[in-house]
């Protein structure tokens, strides 16, 4: 059934597209952050362990908030380790890092989300799509207040 919600087709689509990409940094983030939870060490372990924790489970939640957004807008999500990797702007390692290393990529990782949310904008402003841009706007708070409360465990 054809989607009649004041937002041009062509604008759904170019919507979707930055949103896929988000989707897929939220989702490689999300196995980041999980992966430093199982395999931190060192005298900060409980503390980052908890940590953690709690920002890979907001991050399993968003993803799912960003994948509902994009088919509200009529398109396929993304949902595979092999598409989300062609999408992705997040580096993952393949090693594992010392803790503060860990903090160090978490900061970069969240930086490099709220730039790509920052780039959907433009596109979001011009369809009039309000959802959407609230849905960027509650992102990028969530990123930059993580990333501060990451950088802040860097400094001496």
């Amino acid at each position: 059934m054809k989607i009649d919600i004041g937002i041009p087709e062509n604008e759904r689509v170019a919507i979707t597209e930055g949103l896929s990409k988000l989707l897929a940094d939220s989702y490689t983030l999300y196995l980041k952050t999980h992966n430093y939870h199982w395999n931190v060490t060192g005298p900060m372990f409980q503390t980052l362990h908890t940590m953690f924790e709690t920002q890979y489970t907001e991050l399993a939640l968003a993803v799912d908030v960003i994948a509902e957004r994009i088919r509200s807008l009529g398109q396929k999500a993304p949902g595979s380790y092999k598409e989300f990797s062609k999408l992705t702007s997040v580096i993952e390692e393949e090693t594992t890092p010392a803790a503060r290393e860990m903090i160090q990529n978490l900061v970069t990782a969240h930086e490099t989300v709220i730039k790509t949310a920052r780039s959907c904008f433009p596109l979001v402003e011009k369809a009039n799509d309000e959802v959407t841009a609230g849905l960027l706007t509650d992102r990028m708070e969530i990123h930059e207040k993580t990333a501060w409360m990451l950088r802040v465990l860097l400094e001496d």
